[in-house]
């Protein structure tokens, strides 16, 4: 049906020469690029070293989006959230900062908070639920800022009720506790929450958003807050080597794809949604959440990694049809993957869809 001419070695091959691919926007090779600067007037000016019309244009609409005075651009999201973090301990000379356990300035940094800026985490709450209003009012030391993520991505794409976040921003603003955003997902919530960006954003001292995910640029994120916020971040961000001599390939996508898909989020949660409520009909399949409440969310199988990438490869193969190239581990016995809602679902024939979920639930049924 999907017409290859020999078997794929494993889900990952599979998953790449399928016909149809369920997640995400497509392919992250040069096309992604090459789109864009067809749009582009050759001649235009690049910026240089953190100056000029492209990026400074990009940040003021930016500033604008997410209600803050200003934004910055930078290369990583990395850089942005480490450099944040710095500013509000360096404010207010307290080098401790409260996060997530499962954040990712905590797992996927390589300690760079500690090691680049001397900042030691407080982690809050179980590393498989929330943070709480309880967690904040609870903790016992001494902190600069707390960072927060909004959605949770590694357990599912969780949301806190909006209530929730209003109290925990007033009750940090009562204590003198700076609360920075993780948005790296920002835009994924706003048809769960029914808020604007702004809205979000009001409730939080910065915020980071990326252009990579969801967004679908080739990289690149901003850091917004006040001014002052602003103008310390550039500093930090020329000490950290982010003022490359041109940031514009970075830029342009960033702001193109911005435009192109800021307006899907709806359609894409509402996809996500009706996709998992499929997968939930499925012989020894979950999702977390059971209802997403973004465009994310998590599949898990009542089964070790190894049978059910099997299942996953073969289907595929028969059906043309990629759910996943990424298994992992969880608890014994158990795997999982990651699933993101983007334009690629639009375009896979609901028909061959439906067949393809009637034969992973009977595979599944056979392991």
């Amino acid at each position: 049906m999907s017409g290859y001419n020999q078997k794929a070695t494993s889900l990952t091959d599979a998953f790449n020469r399928a016909e149809y691919r369920l997640p995400g926007q497509g392919p992250r090779n040069v096309d992604v690029l090459k789109t864009v600067l067809e749009q582009v007037d050759g001649s235009t000016d690049s910026d240089m070293y953190g100056k000029g019309k492209i990026i400074d244009d990009f940040q003021n609409e930016m500033a604008a989006y997410l209600g803050k005075e200003a934004a910055v651009f930078f290369p990583s999201g990395t850089m942005a959230q480490q450099i944040a973090l710095r500013i509000w301990c360096d404010g207010q000379n307290l080098k401790q900062v409260a996060y997530h356990p499962l954040c990712h300035l905590e797992i996927h940094e390589e300690d760079g908070l500690k090691e680049l800026h001397g900042i030691k985490p407080i982690l809050l709450a179980d590393k498989n639920r929330l943070i709480t209003l309880e967690d904040v009012t609870e903790l016992q030391e001494d902190i600069a800022c707390l960072l927060l993520e909004l959605p949770q991505r590694e357990i599912g794409g969780q949301l806190p009720e909006f209530t929730e976040l209003e109290a925990i921003s007033a009750y940090c603003r009562e204590k003198g506790i700076k609360l920075h955003l993780d948005g790296a997902r920002l835009y994924e919530i706003l048809p769960y929450y029914q808020k604007t960006a702004a809205e979000i954003c009001a409730l939080f001292d910065s915020v980071y958003v990326s252009f990579y995910k969801t967004i679908g640029g080739v990289a690149g994120a901003i850091l917004a807050g006040d001014t002052t916020f602003a103008e310390k971040s550039k500093v930090w961000k020329r000490r950290h080597g982010g003022d490359l001599i041109s940031l514009y390939p970075y830029i342009l996508s960033s702001e193109y794809y911005f435009k192109e898909r800021i307006g899907k989020m709806e359609q894409y949660y509402r996809d996500a949604q009706a996709l998992a409520e499929r997968i939930n009909q499925c012989h020894g399949v979950s999702t977390r959440p059971q209802v997403p409440v973004s465009n994310m969310f998590h599949v898990h199988f009542a089964a070790p990694k190894d049978k059910v990438e099997s299942v996953l490869a073969e289907i595929c193969e028969e059906t043309g049809i990629g759910l996943t190239g990424n298994l992992r581990d969880f608890d014994a016995g158990t795997s999982y993957f990651e699933f993101s809602m983007g334009d690629m679902y639009a375009g896979v024939p609901k028909d061959r869809c439906e067949a393809m979920f009637r034969l992973l639930d009977k595979r599944l049924q056979e392991i």
